[in-house]
């Protein structure tokens, strides 16, 4: 935990050393074109996530997105709903999930910062392909280096309608796995795809885990795919759906950086 505090103190007291570009909000079908793999994950009507498709049945998002945001159990599948490219009522595709996929290491209430973080990542595989010539999974690339230029896009709880694209935002720290990011991010944007935008398509190089505000300043936490996304995978080339149970206790809380870990929306 002191590491990843130390990162946070570091990138605060030295400042922002990029000039980051702006929220834009998908207000139109040509804002989202390229982006409608991005989709809401709904739970129940109750909350929300964003996720993003890496095939034609697996949406990537953030492993505390499956668990209840007020009691903490499990979610069951079948009160999840993906909604691709999710704008202004309307969506690209809805589908059902059929089995939800937890990264064996990661435990909701674990009083280590950095071990929760590391592994918050979670694969849904849904009922049915999404087969839509608008809607292409993304790929997936190797975690991107300090200082490289990165882009996300999310839903919020003030933007549950329709995502937003942060085109440009950099990584400012990486630390055991984690990524520390000056991307714009609020409830809702857990498990939102950060992309490396460097290449001709963007690819996905990790997923929002949670946000952190230190003296007014706002940086967001990444959990890198490295290895992860690999487990996940083979558990669910083998059908091997897992939860760790948790605690209907609080989240061990942070201070001074007034740290905020598990960010879905209400």
């Amino acid at each position: 935990m002191k590491k990843i505090l130390t990162i946070f103190f570091i990138f605060l007291m030295a400042g922002q050393a990029h000039a980051d570009s702006k929220l834009k909000t998908f207000r139109t079908g040509d804002d989202s074109k390229g982006w409608e793999a991005v989709g809401r994950l709904d739970f129940d009507g109750r909350s929300f996530c964003t996720g993003a498709l890496i095939t034609e049945t697996l949406v990537l998002t953030a492993a505390h997105c499956m668990y209840d945001i007020d009691d903490h159990t499990p979610h069951r599948p079948k009160d999840i709903t993906f909604k691709a490219g999710w704008r202004n009522g309307q969506a690209q595709a809805y589908r059902a999930a059929k089995a939800i996929y937890v990264h064996p290491g990661f435990a909701l209430n674990s009083g280590d910062l950095h071990d929760r973080l590391v592994n918050d990542v979670a694969l849904v595989e849904l009922d049915r392909p999404v087969r839509n010539s608008s809607v292409r999974p993304f790929s997936v690339s190797a975690r991107p280096e300090k200082g490289q230029a990165v882009g996300v896009v999310s839903y919020a709880h003030d933007r549950a309608e329709s995502p937003s694209l942060q085109e440009l935002c950099h990584v400012v720290a990486r630390q055991g796995g984690v990524l520390v990011t000056s991307c714009e991010v609020d409830f809702g944007s857990s498990g939102a795809p950060i992309f490396d935008m460097t290449g001709a398509t963007p690819r996905i190089v990790s997923v929002v885990s949670a946000k952190a505000k230190f003296r007014g300043d706002r940086v967001s936490v990444g959990t890198s795919l490295d290895g992860a996304l690999s487990d996940l995978l083979q558990m669910a080339s083998a059908g091997r759906s897992t939860f760790k149970k948790a605690s209907t206790e609080p989240l061990p809380e942070l201070t001074h950086t007034e740290y905020v870990v598990g960010i879905s929306g209400q």
